[in-house]
């Protein structure tokens, strides 16, 4: 697999982060967490396609047989805590509420590069090449949405977060069908 096929895996698995920091950029949140977020995006993109490729195949054989599943639970809850907590939007600032949130939130977006790894690893290609550029583009386009949010929040009011989890809810019954 070359570079440019990797680059195009790549973006296609950034696409969730992508729309879900859009959602999370209309909470209002602070600069430095918004950095933090991105990093722990990438961070996840990162390793979660080495622990696929490492551990993928024992799981999806013997524990879960639809990570979709899974994925479609966290949205779930993303989902139900933003909605219970859009009244504190008129806070000037919004932080998440701990760092296991932050967790959550790059967990969600980066399971499927789970799967991916495990595909990667099942083909023998550089694992860490590929984690590398999952890595870089899902930090990059983390970053992008939660400033589109940022800016859409300023335009827009609270609405764009009653839409935000709406939609996110929306995704999340998306992965329990699909």
């Amino acid at each position: 697999m070359d570079i440019l096929e990797l680059i195009i895996i790549a973006v296609s698995l950034s696409m969730d982060a992508f729309s879900l920091s859009i959602v999370y950029g209309t909470m209002n949140i602070k600069t430095k967490i918004k950095n933090f977020l991105s990093l722990t995006v990438g961070m996840f993109h990162f390793f979660m396609p080495l622990l696929g490729s490492i551990l993928g195949l024992f799981i999806v054989k013997h524990i879960i047989s639809n990570p979709d599943i899974l994925v479609g639970i966290i949205f779930t809850i993303l989902s139900i805590e933003m909605l219970l907590n859009i009244k504190e939007l008129d806070e000037e600032k919004k932080d998440f509420k701990s760092l296991a949130s932050a967790f959550l939130f790059a967990f969600s977006v980066s399971i499927d590069s789970f799967s991916v790894g495990i595909a990667l690893g099942t083909h023998n290609e550089n694992i860490y090449l590929a984690g590398t550029i999952f890595a870089i583009t899902s930090c990059i386009f983390t970053y992008l949405g939660l400033n589109i949010g940022k800016f859409l929040t300023k335009k827009f009011g609270k609405i764009t977060s009653i839409i935000g989890s709406i939609l996110l809810l929306i995704l999340a019954f998306s992965y329990f069908i699909a």
